[in-house]
C-alpha cells in the first residue's frame, strides 16, 4: 500500500458496511437522525442487525424518525484536525441533490482554508446514496492505496458516478409521502389500487419513481430486469440488495439475479441505513451496482 499525504474520507450515508471501513481504515462521517425525540448517529451496522431491524419495527409502531443535515461547525470539527496534522483531504460524499450537507462542507473550507493556506480539501460529489455510493467508495480507495493523487480519484468519480445504479421499490407509500416524494392522493389511491413505483438514482441525483407496476411480486421482478437490463458487463461485478427488513425477499430477488447474471462474482445483501430507511420505510428494496449509465 503506498504512503499517502491526504486522507480519504466519506460518510454514513454511503451505507458503507462499518466491516469494510474498519478494514481499510476509511474514517467515516456520521449523520444524524432522531427518534421519538432522542438524536442519534448512523452507524453503518455497527449495533448488530438486532438494533437495525428494531429501527424499522419501531416505524412499524408509528415512531417517525426525522433526517437532518451536519452544520457547518460540525464540519469545522471534522476536517480541522487533519488539516493541523498537515494532511489534504479527499472527502468523497453523498449526492448534493439531496440534502444542504454538502453546502455546510463547502462553507467550513471556506473558512478553513484562510487557517491552512497551504492545504488542501477535495470535495467529490458522487450524485449517489447508500451502496451505489460505497461501491464507488471501495473501487475509489483501491486507487487510494495503489498511490493515485486525489485529482486521479476525483476524475474517476466523475466519470463512473453516472454508472452507480439503484433500483428500489417500497412496500408502503406512506413513508414516500412524508417525505414530500408522494402526493397524498397520490398514496391514497396508490395503496388502494395496490401500486408500486419503481424508484431511481437519476443522473440528477435524485431519487425519483421511473416506473410503477401493480404488487409487491412484479415489482421485485422489474427491479431484477432492470437490472439486467443495466449491468452491462457482469465479469468481476458486485451487486448489492438492500433491505428495510424485508431479508426474505431479498434472498428471493438474489435467487433470480444468480439465475440470470452467472457471472457476477459476488452479490451481497445488507440493510438499508436509517438515514434511508427514514424515507423508505420498512419493507424497501433494492438492488445496486455499477453498469451502463443511467437510464433517467
Amino acid at each position: 500500500m503506498a504512503t499517502q499525504n491526504y486522507v480519504f474520507m466519506t460518510d454514513s450515508d454511503s451505507d458503507l458496511p462499518y466491516q469494510i471501513a474498519d478494514e481499510r481504515h476509511i474514517p467515516v462521517i456520521r449523520m444524524p437522525y432522531a427518534m421519538d425525540g432522542q438524536e442519534y448517529m448512523d452507524e453503518n451496522g455497527r449495533e448488530g442487525e438486532e438494533k437495525q431491524k428494531e429501527f424499522f419495527d419501531r416505524m412499524r409502531a408509528g415512531s417517525v424518525p426525522v433526517t437532518s443535515c451536519l452544520s457547518k461547525l460540525n464540519y469545522l470539527e471534522i476536517f480541522e484536525p487533519y488539516l493541523a496534522e498537515g494532511k489534504d483531504i479527499l472527502y468523497i460524499a453523498f449526492s448534493s441533490s439531496m440534502s444542504a450537507t454538502l453546502q455546510y462542507a463547502r462553507e467550513a473550507w471556506a473558512d478553513l482554508t484562510v487557517r491552512y493556506p497551504g492545504r488542501r480539501l477535495v470535495i467529490c460529489d458522487t450524485l449517489s446514496i447508500s451502496a451505489p455510493m460505497w461501491l464507488l467508495v471501495v473501487e475509489a480507495h483501491k486507487m487510494y492505496e495503489n498511490g493515485a493523487s486525489m485529482e486521479e480519484i476525483e476524475r474517476y468519480i466523475q466519470e463512473n458516478r453516472m454508472k452507480a445504479q439503484c433500483w428500489m421499490t417500497v412496500d408502503d407509500l406512506v413513508y414516500l409521502k412524508r417525505g414530500g416524494r408522494l402526493s397524498p392522493t397520490s398514496a391514497f389511491f396508490g395503496t388502494i389500487l395496490d401500486i408500486k413505483p419503481i424508484i431511481t438514482i437519476g443522473r440528477n441525483g435524485k431519487m425519483d419513481a421511473a416506473e410503477k407496476t401493480k404488487g409487491r411480486k412484479k415489482a421485485l421482478q422489474l427491479i431484477v430486469d432492470r437490472t439486467v437490463e443495466n449491468i452491462e458487463d457482469t465479469e468481476g461485478k458486485t451487486i448489492v440488495i438492500m433491505h428495510a427488513d424485508a431479508g426474505e425477499d431479498a434472498r428471493r430477488v438474489e435467487e433470480k439475479l444468480r439465475a440470470k447474471l452467472p457471472g457476477v462474482s459476488d452479490i451481497r445483501i445488507q440493510m438499508i441505513g436509517p438515514v434511508i430507511g427514514a424515507h423508505a420505510g420498512p419493507g424497501a428494496l433494492a438492488v445496486t451496482f455499477i453498469g451502463k449509465e443511467r437510464p433517467y
